[in-house]
């Protein structure tokens, strides 16, 4: 079985009655419900756990923000390589159908149906630097602020790590004057399409990294559906996906 990408800590199964898993066997169980996108009770026997305790497991590593962890000691590897590119970041969103929950809505962009928005918003090369998700109703903008908040209060205090993109490029739906006002206020460029004045394809030189980031995230087939009971395992499982391209990255480039 191969090695996780980054040891995990070990989270105590709660009255299972069974053996603690192995982080590894754990470990490749979830990327392979990530990537194949199957349901737990399908989990198949060869990992050698049942279909509840991968799910259990996963659940508490997901309250306890491992998941999330994962994807930024990762990304902290990358920025030690140089290999992050902060000259400027790329925002943008897509719609995936979802069951009915508090961070559900109808999607304007699929008659109406049931839908979440995720938001990711990624580096000059097509990085994730982090993810987001949203109901389907919400508009784009008010996404733009808690994004890059969250970048920008991502840093390690042992070590003064700080990330924030020099310029950020977005489309039309992240056009507004006060978030243009904001942005300015934190010093970072803005380089959104403007609302009438001109077209979005000119963002097409900068845009198409986040493109293929998506086309990357959605690859993996547990992100096609927002099937999870609760939105934070859906954005877990999102985190998950981002630090698995981020990790793909890293390895090409220190190999």
């Amino acid at each position: 079985m191969a090695e996780p990408l980054i040891p995990l800590p070990k989270v105590q199964p709660q009255g299972s009655g069974m053996q603690d898993t192995p982080d590894e066997t754990l470990f490749a169980a979830i990327i392979y419900v990530l990537v194949s996108g199957c349901a737990w009770r399908a989990l198949p026997p060869c990992f050698g756990i049942s279909k509840s305790t991968g799910h259990r497991r996963f659940l508490i590593g997901s309250r306890a923000g491992v998941w999330a962890r994962l994807h930024e000691e990762v990304l902290h590897r990358l920025d030690d390589g140089g290999f992050l590119d902060l000259s400027r970041a790329v925002l943008d969103s897509a719609h995936v159908r979802a069951k009915k929950d508090e961070l559900t809505g109808t999607s304007p962009v699929d008659r109406g149906k049931q839908g979440s928005g995720m938001h990711v918003l990624s580096d000059a090369n097509g990085l994730p630097l982090l993810v987001g998700i949203s109901a389907a109703n919400d508009h784009d903008s008010l996404a733009l602020k808690p994004v890059v908040q969250g970048h920008q209060t991502r840093h390690d205090p042992h070590r003064g790590r700080y990330l924030k993109p020099q310029r950020l490029y977005a489309d039309k739906a992240y056009d507004a004057p006060h978030l243009r006002k904001w942005l300015r206020g934190k010093h970072i460029g803005v380089r959104t399409a403007c609302k009438g004045a001109e077209s979005s394809e000119r963002l097409g030189r900068r845009k198409w990294v986040i493109e293929r980031t998506m086309s990357w995230l959605t690859g993996h087939r547990r992100l096609n559906h927002h099937c999870e009971r609760y939105p934070r395992n859906h954005l877990a499982f999102l985190g998950l996906a981002a630090a698995l391209c981020c990790h793909k990255r890293l390895a090409r480039l220190t190999t």
